[in-house]
């Protein structure tokens, strides 16, 4: 397991060729929060080479399980301590997807007011489903939030016939909507 600050990548499929399914699990604790804690969502967005999705149906999360292709799906039970995983069939994502972009948001409605900064700890993770090995995960995101209510956690992409997972960690003070304004979901 290797812990990898923001900014830094890992060449996936390099380190593990035999590496055919991912799991991006997502951990989190919002304390005593629990308003926060039932309205956290953990997403993926499909994208191609310009950043942007394709149309909605490239948006996974809790209202649309998979992607349209079935290459990018939510887990019904999450294993490992994660709360939530989605999991990456590398193989069968469609070739004109560059990245799968990694999301966690604070949901409105119940939770307005609350925020990521809340949080006493935030890792995403990257796991071989088949060996059910962790691979790498991120260092403690948690410290960076303040008053953003979405982040984009991570990301898996394409790279010299490969998939590399790279740490974000970028902060919307603007929610949901300002990561669907930049990757192109219509919400």
């Amino acid at each position: 397991m290797a812990e990898m600050k923001r900014g830094a990548n890992v060449a996936l499929t390099r380190e593990v060729p035999s590496l055919r399914t991912a799991v991006l699990g997502m951990r989190w604790n919002a304390g005593a929060e629990r308003a926060l804690e039932d309205n956290l969502v953990f997403a993926a967005i499909l994208c191609g080479a310009d950043g942007r999705a394709r149309d909605d149906r490239d948006f996974v999360f809790f209202n649309q399980l998979s992607s349209a292709d079935e290459s990018v799906a939510e887990r019904d039970a999450a294993l490992g301590g994660d709360a939530e995983q989605i999991e990456v069939d590398l193989a069968a994502v469609p070739p004109e997807i560059a990245r799968i972009v990694a999301v966690l948001y604070v949901n409105d409605g119940p939770a307005q007011r609350r925020t990521l900064g809340q949080l006493r700890s935030c890792v995403i993770r990257v796991s071989d489903a088949d060996r059910d090995a962790e691979l790498v995960r991120s260092e403690e995101l948690a410290p960076g939030f303040h008053s953003e209510t979405a982040v984009v956690l991570g990301e898996l992409y394409r790279h010299d016939g490969g998939w590399k997972f790279k740490v974000l960690g970028q902060g919307y003070a603007t929610g949901i909507a300002g990561v669907a304004a930049d990757y192109g979901i219509p919400l």
